[in-house]
């Protein structure tokens, strides 16, 4: 039998979060609705962030509730404070993701907070989540380099993700989200951040912004990791991340996965019409 690996699919929120162009809740209900279909365990929709700084994720609350929920599926938000975390419950999001930076220059830009200050407004987030078993995800990014300080220390690293499972959070997401870590970078990120945090609890964000995505992923595996984040059709990009593309193509990282003999439980025919709607939703067609 198999070895498994989960892909956890980005590709509503993450990937559409940078779309220029508005896309209509009705196309984000659809393709959410399609890549249910495909197998994924576990869906990104949204994000309750304020529209002024993300308008593409003003209608979160519609896509939630205009979804088909499939019984096996978890459909997420990402939420950056105690408002936005109202407004995921209002929902009826099944789990919640906060995010936080390893780099100070990357939080300020991003969440315009200290690593510290971004920390403190997830504390009673979480504990909230807690007395009503709402799972919580968290997100480190800049995990080897940011576009803002360089090159990142992979103990600073550490020192986020060991505060975010300290507080619950139940799995951690290692973001390169520049794209610029290479297998020795991340090798050295990852061996640190394990000895703080279980590699069971551990996850891959990689962004395919040098190419450098599925040798990082091939990285990952070799140390445990088996949970990794990808995008359907490649969608992606950080608006605070200057000339960050997209995440790792959902669709490459499955066919990479089975050619090295893992099972990821996808069907290849829905994640291909999937791959095909959010490229057209990407181009504007």
């Amino acid at each position: 039998m198999s070895e498994q690996v989960e892909i956890f699919e980005v590709g509503p929120r993450d990937g559409l979060q940078n779309e220029a162009k508005p896309i209509s809740a009705m196309d984000k209900i659809a393709l959410v609705n399609l890549l249910s279909e495909a197998g994924f365990r576990r869906i990104e929709v949204g994000s309750f962030v304020s529209p002024k700084w993300v308008p593409q994720m003003a209608e979160s609350d519609k896509v939630l509730a205009g979804i088909t929920r499939m019984p096996d599926v978890r459909y997420g938000a990402l939420v950056p404070n105690q408002m936005g975390f109202a407004a995921a419950l209002a929902a009826r999001a099944d789990e919640i993701a906060v995010f936080a930076s390893a780099s100070e220059g990357f939080s300020k830009a991003n969440v315009n907070a200290t690593i510290a200050e971004s920390l403190d407004r997830f504390r009673p987030i979480l504990e909230e989540a807690r007395h009503i078993d709402l799972p919580v995800r968290g997100y480190v990014s800049c995990v080897t380099d940011c576009p803002y300080d360089g090159p990142v220390d992979p103990g600073a690293v550490a020192k986020v993700a060991d505060q975010l499972f300290a507080m619950g959070c139940y799995e951690i997401s290692l973001g390169d989200t520049i794209g610029k870590g290479r297998t020795d970078t991340v090798s050295k990120m990852l061996l640190t951040v394990r000895e703080h945090v279980p590699v069971s609890r551990l996850a891959g964000h990689f962004h395919d912004t040098g190419g450098h995505a599925l040798e990082n992923v091939d990285c990952a595996l070799s140390l445990g990791v088996r949970v990794f984040d990808a995008a359907v059709g490649g969608l992606g990009g950080c608006p605070y991340a200057p000339g960050a593309a997209g995440n790792v193509a959902t669709e490459a990282l499955h066919a990479h996965l089975d050619r090295l003999g893992f099972a990821t439980g996808l069907h290849p025919d829905r994640l291909a019409q999937a791959a095909d709607m959010a490229k057209s939703l990407r181009a504007g067609d």
